[in-house]
């Protein structure tokens, strides 16, 4: 088994890393890590502001989908993602899974929806490279990107063609996810954080 415990460096190209090794590593690795076709990136903790917008979002899904066959999880999931490019492993900052992996697995490979907290370190990847990856889950109806510093969302819902882009602001805002049966206030997504 090849452990790591060292972020990839930009110098160096190192040599890919199987799956299984990474799932193995990632099981008692000291920090998290992602993983793009065999590199794995490590990864960052977030600000205070962007735990708490995540740990809201979290809770107000938690106790929307109580009693249903959805169930949301936190940062800690990872999402494996198959494509022509490779498999890929991300931890979003929350995701909504109505099919599950089973319990003893350490990621889900259909989430319904997957949320994302922008930050100055991540902004370009998960407007970029994440969303072309989760929205290439058959499975998932919504990505959503939320600010951290404003009470602003941009959500990519699936429809009839591909995805379409809403965008909502103000703490007087609401994300519907019908799809689920579950609605986001921004209010509520920005309880105990200051917005500008």
């Amino acid at each position: 088994m090849r452990r790591y415990t060292a972020s990839m460096s930009t110098a160096s190209r190192p040599a890919p890393v199987s799956v299984a090794d990474y799932l193995a590593g990632e099981a008692d690795a000291d920090r998290r890590h992602e993983y793009v076709a065999g590199i794995f990136y490590s990864m960052v903790g977030g600000s205070n502001a962007h735990n708490l917008v995540a740990t809201n979002i979290t809770g107000l899904l938690h106790g929307q989908l109580r009693g249903g066959p959805c169930r949301v999880f936190n940062a800690d999931t990872k999402v494996r993602i198959e494509s022509r490019s490779g498999t890929r492993f991300y931890y979003p900052d929350a995701s909504v899974v109505c099919q599950p992996n089973p319990a003893t697995d350490t990621y889900h490979e259909r989430p319904v929806v997957v949320v994302e907290v922008l930050s100055d370190s991540t902004r370009r990847t998960d407007e970029h490279e994440k969303m072309e990856a989760y929205t290439a889950i058959p499975s998932l109806v919504a990505y959503l990107l939320l600010e951290q510093e404003a009470a602003a969302a941009v959500v990519y819902r699936r429809d009839g063609s591909g995805f379409s882009r809403e965008v909502y602001g103000g703490l007087v805002a609401v994300i519907p996810l019908p799809e689920i049966d579950c609605t986001l206030p921004l209010v509520d997504v920005y309880e105990g954080v200051v917005v500008g």
